[in-house]
């Protein structure tokens, strides 16, 4: 099966675990996705302002790409692509109006129509609905017997509710494709939290204290580690718990991993391509002590 991917920027430097791990993982799943030719940056945010369509034509752009490579499905790993991408063709699927302007400003463009062109899918709805579980059982070769671990969804997949990959407070989708590989998913309260976002820049003891707040949250429900798909959440989570260890607010800062890294370790694939050398050492520690992976 072969299915359009949108990698987004950050994947290709900072979060190449969560790209190259995803793209091996799926190879290995009878999936190939194909990545989108000339993508460009989705704009990142989606932009809340009623009048600022301007910033729709990016992630637009990326849905036109799809439609080129013949596809009518586009599957994307980070929180906040998905975010971006799923609302800008929502917007284009039921306002004329504003789609009509967004066309009119792509003028090298083909127009898009929005109306059932293209669908935008997260790659955890996809493994649920195009893989499904028992076949992922079927196919794990390293069962992560003994690890408990916090699904992480954070702000942008379970919000708005019209793109959310499942209802807000429910966390069934990353718990059930963790179990799947043997690991125990551990619920925790701040599971949705924003992890600070940007106000790491503007604000960043604002970004901090969200931090700690999640951080607290998983250890006390007893998790070994965060799984997550966003690569600002990693960021915020990996360098703000550092900090906050460091200035003795918080005794231990949990690991993280993207969840398709700990897809690619059960499913047997060279730790290589995991990446772990841009996750914080203690991730990588952690895997060798359960002895997932070669010390």
């Amino acid at each position: 099966m072969k299915v359009s991917y949108y990698p987004g920027c950050t994947l290709k430097s900072k979060a190449k675990n969560l790209d190259r791990s995803a793209i091996e993982s799926m190879a290995v799943l009878g999936v190939e996705l194909v990545e989108l030719p000339r993508w460009n940056c989705c704009g990142a945010v989606h932009s809340l302002a009623e009048d600022d369509l301007i910033h729709q034509v990016a992630p637009v752009r990326d849905l036109i790409r799809v439609k080129e490579q013949g596809h009518d499905t586009v599957v994307t790993l980070c929180s906040m692509c998905y975010n971006t991408l799923a609302r800008a063709n929502l917007m284009m699927r039921h306002d004329p109006e504003k789609r009509k302007t967004i066309n009119l400003f792509m003028d090298e463009e083909p127009d898009y129509e929005g109306e059932v062109e293209v669908e935008v899918v997260h790659l955890l709805s996809f493994l649920r609905d195009q893989v499904g579980w028992e076949r992922l059982r079927k196919e794990v070769k390293v069962p992560l017997e003994g690890l408990r671990l916090a699904p992480y969804y954070g702000c942008t997949l379970q919000r708005p509710r019209e793109i959310a990959i499942e209802p807000l407070g429910s966390f069934q989708l990353m718990g059930r494709m963790l179990e799947a590989l043997g690991a125990s998913a551990v619920p925790f309260p701040a599971s949705d939290r924003c992890c600070g976002s940007y106000q790491v820049l503007g604000n960043p003891e604002a970004a901090r204290e969200a931090v700690l707040a999640i951080m607290r949250s998983a250890s006390r429900a007893g998790a070994d580690a965060l799984i997550l798909s966003c690569p600002l959440c990693e960021f915020n989570l990996v360098q703000g718990g550092e900090q906050l260890a460091e200035d003795g607010r918080l005794d231990q800062s949990l690991p993280t991993f993207y969840f398709t890294q700990l897809l690619a370790v059960s499913l047997g694939l060279d730790p290589e391509i995991c990446h772990f050398e841009l996750n914080h050492e203690a991730a990588l520690e952690l895997l060798k002590a359960k002895k997932y992976i070669s010390p």
